[in-house]
């Protein structure tokens, strides 16, 4: 969109803080939800088959502790320095936002607040070295697994993750938003293991196929 300074300009008419967006003339979406994008252009669903949701908390956990490894294998050098020199954003902000990406979930399905814009960018306030992102990433990672044993015995919405939550584009299932943040950390990952192929190590243990597979991850990498 910044490439292109006519459809910048319509943006800002339309008024949305966040992209990607789909707009017919006056009206626009954010393109969070594919369902939502289904309905908005006219169609009955997406005809995309959603993981369930215990596949999906358990390709997350593999995730995210992978993203603990990878975390640990950068140098305390290349972890300060830009993932890839056309955003300025350090390894070190990456790797804490492949966990906050988890944090911002569980602030949603456990505390009820909404999915605001930007809730999964807050960086930390203080800077952390590549143990203490770890750290931090291993007490997100014991919330989701909490969070998860206890949605076992709860009577109301279980493990089907039905119920509703709030979020910046609308009302969405606990299992809609659970697989949105899946992918999403699952893409940060899979860029976090390039940027350490690209400074010439081996990312350990690789992301298997079968944990990425079902997952709506973008084609690009960095698009």
């Amino acid at each position: 969109m910044l490439a292109d300074p006519e459809g910048f300009a319509r943006l800002q008419r339309l008024g949305p803080r966040k992209v990607p967006v789909l707009a017919r003339g006056d009206r626009f979406i954010f393109t969070q939800s594919l369902e939502d994008v289904a309905e908005f252009v006219g169609l009955a669903s997406s005809g995309i088959a959603r993981l369930p949701p215990e596949a999906l908390v358990e390709k997350w956990l593999v995730v995210l502790r992978t993203a603990q490894d990878y975390t640990r294998q950068f140098t305390p050098t290349r972890f300060e320095e830009d993932a890839v020199a056309s955003r300025p954003r350090p390894v070190r902000v990456l790797a804490h936002h492949v966990f906050r990406v988890a944090e911002s979930f569980l602030e949603t399905a456990v505390d009820g607040r909404e999915y605001s814009i930007g809730a999964a960018n807050q960086e930390s306030p203080v800077k952390l070295d590549r143990e203490a992102v770890a750290r931090y990433g291993a007490g997100v990672v014991a919330r989701v697994e909490s969070w998860w044993a206890d949605l076992a015995s709860d009577g109301k919405t279980g493990r089907d993750c039905r119920a509703a939550l709030p979020t910046y584009y609308g009302p969405q299932s606990t299992h809609q938003l659970l697989e949105r943040c899946t992918w999403h950390s699952a893409q940060h990952v899979r860029q976090l293991a390039a940027v350490l192929e690209d400074s010439g190590q081996v990312p350990s243990p690789r992301l298997a196929p079968e944990t990425l597979a079902g997952l709506p991850l973008p084609a690009g990498l960095w698009g």
